[in-house]
């Protein structure tokens, strides 16, 4: 059967209803992937804390090199496994450094990943970020050379992917973690989390996420169900290992004798939040002629649909609709054909 090569996104640090926490978005993957046949999305997307899952029909992919691909500026490219590198930050206590180790050794006895080495930077990282719950999610990071620096030298050494460990200030007790642990509001660490990956992303063009170093927090009964998977272990560092084991490479286009799995013009169809059409993927989309699949996730977000005119942008209430859009032009069947009611053919005067 043909594939229709679908990019599933779901902004970070916006709050959405459905994948705005630890994971929550896996099972929608799941099913898009298994409509599609092929779908590219991003860690934000895949990463449950310690719980995640591979899939052989979804391509891995960060989300600056997730908007190149969508942009023509890459494609990607299959494999069996990656070599996968760690930047820890040197700010991390010692006893948190070595929980990430037996993590990356449990990776390595138990799914058998290609954990190969890692490197403390030559300095911290300081990592500040700035959110509430009542706006988009940020921050920044203070030493970005140390950054770039430690993946640098990782590359050198034959590493292919590289995961990311800062150390992040312990907010454990603020408002806006509370918050967000109960389901109400944007999670406050996902927005620099963003910058770090881009960052790797854009200056070594390689498969990348991140894992944040927290202290332990105090146990939360009011715990919403979509956040507990981030309480269940002692770093998030198995989703993001899971992910990156084999995660497509990035292919600079364009490209001379490389084979290519996977190539921007395949692309059919973009699945994104309503009210998150404003994003570069989306924009690149429009600019193409694809399908634009608008779903209602309730966000911060006001970038909605009556902003553009727009005839392939399809608006649907959920993600079991959106599955089936994709089935349907997938099979190659009018949409129009399965709606009520069913509207005759037009005539167009013509004349000579």
């Amino acid at each position: 059967m043909e594939n229709s090569p679908t990019i599933f996104i779901i902004p970070t640090g916006i709050g959405c209803e459905v994948g705005g926490f630890a994971g929550d978005a896996l099972p929608t993957a799941k099913l898009l992937a298994s409509a599609s046949g092929c779908l590219i999305t991003h860690p934000n997307v895949m990463n449950g804390g310690t719980l995640s899952e591979k899939d052989k029909n979804i391509f891995y992919v960060e989300g600056y090199s997730l908007d190149r691909l969508a942009k023509g500026e890459i494609a990607l490219k299959r494999v069996k496994q990656q070599k996968i590198g760690i930047i820890f930050d040197s700010a991390i206590e010692k006893e948190i450094l070595v929980r990430h180790l037996q993590v990356a050794d449990a990776c390595v006895s138990t799914l058998g990943i290609n954990v190969h080495s890692y490197v403390i930077t030559k300095k911290p990282l300081n990592i500040v970020f700035d959110s509430d719950s009542s706006k988009i999610s940020g921050g920044k990071i203070e030493n970005p050379d140390a950054l770039i620096d430690a993946g640098k030298f990782l590359i050198e050494k034959g590493v292919t992917a590289i995961a990311i460990v800062a150390k992040f200030p312990d907010d454990s007790d603020s408002s806006e973690t509370n918050i967000y642990r109960e389901g109400k509001g944007v999670d406050p660490i996902s927005g620099v989390e963003a910058v770090i990956s881009h960052l790797i992303s854009k200056f070594l063009k390689v498969p990348c996420a991140h894992a944040p170093a927290l202290n332990p927090i105090e146990l939360n009964e009011n715990l919403d169900p979509r956040a507990a998977a981030e309480e269940i272990g002692y770093t998030f560092l198995p989703s993001v290992l899971i992910g990156l084991s084999n995660a497509p490479d990035i292919v600079e286009l364009p490209a001379k004798n490389e084979l290519i799995s996977l190539h921007p013009d395949q692309i059919e169809s973009i699945v994104v939040p309503n009210g998150a059409l404003g994003g570069e993927a989306v924009l690149a989309g429009i600019e193409k002629g694809l399908n634009i699949i608008s779903v209602k996730n309730h966000n911060i977000l006001e970038v909605k649909n009556e902003f553009y005119d727009y005839p392939n942008l399809i608006e649907v209430d959920n993600y079991l609709e959106a599955a089936g859009i994709i089935l349907t032009i997938k099979k190659g069947i009018n949409l129009d054909s399965v709606k009520r009611p069913l509207k005759k053919i037009q005539q167009f005067p013509y004349s000579d």
